[in-house]
């Protein structure tokens, strides 16, 4: 299935992102930088993108690290991953840590975070007293094992 998404350069040296294969789920984001940026060992930067994007209604844009940059260098995301709302419509930025003990320069075009779009399910809540009964019931972290 494919959804059309609007681009927009806000930057005018941005690149605008590629899927790098025919099966690939996510498409590659590079850092839309002047000069290389060097991120220390445990240091946070925003990683500017260059681009914004009109996301469609019922889906979310989900921001991730690379595999590769993760794994091989420790340069992941802050948070996990980052959530872009489908009203948002402003520049994307990559939120990087570098959780390596040797620091990292990250060099414009580079390809640092990955995107992808998938469909967004709300919630009608609705206040209760009691919940349906489960198997698991009330057990948390490590309850079914490790």
């Amino acid at each position: 299935m494919k959804e059309t998404v609007f681009i927009k350069k806000m930057r005018e040296n941005a690149v605008i992102p590629q899927y790098a294969t025919e099966g690939a789920a996510a498409i590659d984001l590079v850092a839309c930088l002047d000069a290389p940026l060097t991120l220390a060992p445990r240091e946070r930067k925003l990683i500017p993108t260059g681009i914004a994007i009109s996301i469609p209604k019922n889906t979310v844009a989900v921001l991730s690290a690379r595999s590769g940059l993760s794994a091989k260098k420790g340069i992941t995301a802050v948070n996990g991953i980052g959530v872009i709302d489908s009203d948002y419509r402003g520049e994307i930025f990559f939120s990087a840590i570098n959780l390596s003990e040797e620091s990292y320069t990250v060099t414009p075009g580079e390809r640092v975070a990955q995107l992808m779009l998938l469909p967004v399910y709300t919630m009608a809540l609705v206040e209760t007293d009691s919940l349906d009964e489960t198997a698991r019931g009330q057990g948390g972290f490590g309850s079914t094992g490790m």
